[in-house]
């Protein structure tokens, strides 16, 4: 039987990577999925790749830092699929590599807006629903980047510092609701966005790779595996947890 048969799932950040990922997964699962984006684009083909599979799922084309933006993606989820018992927060933003003095401020605010700021908006409209729906879970993605610094990457840092710190917080606050909240901190993973960072994903490899006691970096694929874990009755007893996905990257 499909580990997220019945369950409708939320995921922003939806028509990237990790978050298209994880989209996919979960609806080859079972899961009803609405996948969230700013980019229609991503969105729409994650939306299409699930339905070609014989999946459900819809795209919402919004940004996820604006409060009634996020209003309307959790009415649009329980409007086509009449429920909400997942969410997982997987949207960011791409910050320079520079340090502090170098940083604009609007580049720091859009990090905390977005990565940080749209959980707390998320989880704000969607608890009620999962409650609603008798319980659930939420997953929000981090990084290993949340338990070690990296020299030009503040906004980055804190923003996954914070997502951690806020993890806990919320697990221990809707525990009697019987939702559950974690967080997944991935390594190094194989993305668009390393594209961006570091000019070719041969480049990437090249310098990140090292880092990695495991000796190669990860997938997409591999991110949305252990989502679904923490999505799962596989982790039933996990709550307030951060789960480390990251080759080794912080064991060194």
């Amino acid at each position: 039987m499909p580990r997220l048969a019945g369950k409708v799932a939320i995921v922003t950040g939806g028509g990237g990577g990790i978050g298209g990922a994880i989209c996919k997964l979960f609806a080859a699962e079972g899961a009803k999925v609405a996948a969230v984006d700013v980019d229609r684009e991503g969105a729409d083909g994650v939306v299409q790749a699930i339905e070609q599979a014989g999946g459900e799922a819809i795209a919402c084309i919004d940004d996820v830092s604006q409060a009634e933006e996020v209003e309307a993606v959790v009415a649009a989820a329980k409007a086509a699929f009449g429920a909400v018992h997942i969410l997982v927060n997987c949207a960011a933003v791409i910050t320079p590599t520079v340090d502090v003095v170098g940083l604009s401020e609007e580049d720091w605010d859009r990090a905390l807006a977005v990565n940080l700021k749209s959980i707390f908006l998320m989880s704000k409209h969607a608890v009620p629903a999962i409650a609603e729906a008798g319980g659930g879970t939420i997953v929000n993605i981090a990084s290993q980047l949340g338990h070690v610094g990296m020299a030009g990457r503040a906004a980055y840092v804190a923003t996954k510092s914070a997502t951690i710190g806020l993890t806990k917080v919320l697990a221990l606050d809707h525990a009697d609701q019987n939702i559950r909240v974690n967080s997944l901190s991935p390594g190094q993973i194989e993305t668009r966005r390393a594209i961006v960072q570091y000019g070719s994903m041969e480049r990437m490899r090249e310098l990140r790779t090292p880092l990695h006691p495991i000796g190669r970096i990860g997938t997409v694929e591999e991110v949305a595996e252990a989502a679904l874990f923490l999505a799962t009755d596989a982790s039933s007893f996990m709550t307030g947890a951060d789960l480390l996905f990251d080759g080794g990257y912080t064991a060194i």
